[in-house]
């Protein structure tokens, strides 16, 4: 069962979280995943194993910073329009995977959790359609349903919260957020935005936030950004308005590249490890409440490592 689902620590605390999963699994241990999709390890054998293996460093590395940890599921595209193409037989054996995924969490945590070192469970929902472009236009309604399917799963599962992760349209974002309140479970929004730091659909970071607030009552626990690099959205954040309160947490490209220039690259762009580790710890100084920092596509525990050791020493000069 869920263990900190009524009392989210990542609220009062600093939290890492691993990089990007995908990416590394991928380009780094050369692991093929169809559609981009670590849910399909847990339909082959030594998948679990792989998994595990990939979190080590980073609960190493949060062990040793003694911040707490996020432990994002495998499940970022294992919703229902995905199954066919990730190779599963039908919704059920989708579903068996979904669970999996979950447990293996449940798993990872229980073996390694510490008091210094907390780990949340959080249920990784993805996009309906592709990550960098809003090509899966729904509405609120359309969305909601859609998702239900896998937020219930998740809900009776011991995740803590429900992440909904490279949203690139409010109605989507919203669709979710509904969903898990319907289900009981808390919901975290993290929105992608392009190099001019607005949404791909052109929407400001700030109105996204405000209208998916509007249509929710506030449900979201906190709001995030993910899969772009901090030098796209920094300028955003810079001129921001309240909503900036509600943005606690940043998952961050390692590339400076655009999502169209990241499509067609053959070649992982792990950026700069050490100028990563101090852009992303620069946004905490600027923005101490946000409490979530992490990497996303390109990322791995080096650069994860790299914000641990920028903390330090940061808060060695302070």
């Amino acid at each position: 069962m869920s263990k900190y689902r009524t009392d989210l620590p990542q609220l009062n605390r600093l939290f890492l979280t691993d990089g990007g999963m995908e990416t590394d699994l991928i380009f780094n241990q050369g692991i093929d995943l169809p559609c981009f999709s670590a849910i399909d390890l847990m339909k082959r054998p030594g998948g679990s194993a792989a998994i595990k293996r990939y979190f080590e460093p980073y609960i190493q590395i949060a062990q040793s910073a003694q911040t707490g940890l996020i432990l994002e599921t495998p499940t970022w595209r294992a919703s229902p329009d995905w199954f066919e193409g990730i190779g599963f037989q039908d919704l059920n054996a989708l579903r068996d995977a979904n669970l999996l995924g979950l447990e293996l969490m449940s798993e990872i945590r229980a073996n390694s959790e510490t008091p210094q070192t907390p780990m949340v469970i959080s249920g990784c929902v993805g996009p309906r359609g592709d990550g960098y472009a809003p090509d899966a236009t729904m509405t609120i309604a359309e969305a909601e349903d859609y998702h239900t399917w896998q937020v219930a799963i998740m809900a009776g599962s011991a995740v803590d919260i429900v992440t909904a992760m490279t949203m690139n349209t409010t109605n989507e974002a919203v669709g979710i957020a509904r969903a898990a309140k319907a289900q009981g479970v808390p919901a975290a929004i993290s929105f992608t935005v392009e190099t001019d730091g607005r949404l791909p659909t052109g929407q400001s970071l700030g109105d996204a936030i405000e209208e998916a607030d509007a249509e929710t009552g506030n449900y979201p626990a906190y709001y995030m950004i993910n899969c772009a690099h901090p030098t796209h959205f920094a300028p955003t954040l810079d001129d921001a308005g309240e909503w900036i309160g509600r943005v606690r947490g940043v998952r961050a490209n390692a590339s400076k590249l655009s999502h169209a220039e990241l499509d067609c690259a053959c070649e992982l762009d792990d950026g700069n490890p050490v100028e990563f580790g101090e852009e992303m710890t620069d946004l905490l100084g600027r923005f101490p409440h946000m409490t979530v920092l992490g990497g996303c596509c390109g990322t791995d525990h080096r650069h994860i490592a790299a914000i641990a050791n920028s903390l330090k020493w940061g808060l060695k000069a302070a």
